[in-house]
């Protein structure tokens, strides 16, 4: 079974990043979190970044806010897919500095990109990776957006009946 990685530059940005191991955990898939902070562990990041793949992970999920260097890093570092979750944090630019800096990789460098505070949106990016391989895990993916489409036809059908009252 595979695994991914979630990891983010501090402790603060565990409110946003619990979103995607929740989801992948709804998924059934094995989810390693860390602490690796571009700036101030750099000798981590290295370590984490050139030996994770060695560790049986298949997908970084990287969240970081204000210069957001973690997830380029990573991507520079590691032969896995890395997807980056820019955090709104304390000391940002209203969370643009942190879309840019994951967003505007240079060419060779890819690192797919999910909106402003996008955990859940990166877990099931992560899970659509490996579910391109995993049948069973495609099924589940396929079945999660099953119920979305039912929540909103719920929903849809809710509101029409409130406006003909």
């Amino acid at each position: 079974m595979s695994k991914v990685a979630i990891v983010m530059g501090s402790t603060s940005d565990l409110p946003v990043m619990q979103e995607a191991v929740e989801i992948l955990q709804d998924f059934k898939i094995e989810v390693m979190v860390d602490i690796v902070s571009a700036h101030r562990t750099p000798e981590k990041l290295f370590e984490f970044g050139k030996n994770a793949h060695k560790e049986g992970i298949s997908v970084i999920i990287a969240g970081a806010g204000g210069a957001a260097h973690l997830p380029g890093m990573l991507a520079s570092l590691s032969p896995l897919p890395v997807i980056g979750v820019p955090v709104k944090s304390r000391n940002s630019i209203d969370g643009w500095d942190s879309v840019l800096s994951i967003l505007q990789m240079p060419g060779g460098v890819p690192v797919a990109t999910v909106a402003l505070d996008g955990a859940k949106n990166a877990g099931i990016l992560a899970a659509q990776i490996l579910g391109s391989t995993n049948p069973d895990l495609q099924t589940r993916i396929s079945e999660y957006k099953e119920q979305l489409k039912e929540k909103v036809i719920k929903g849809s059908e809710e509101v029409r009946k409130q406006g003909n009252s």
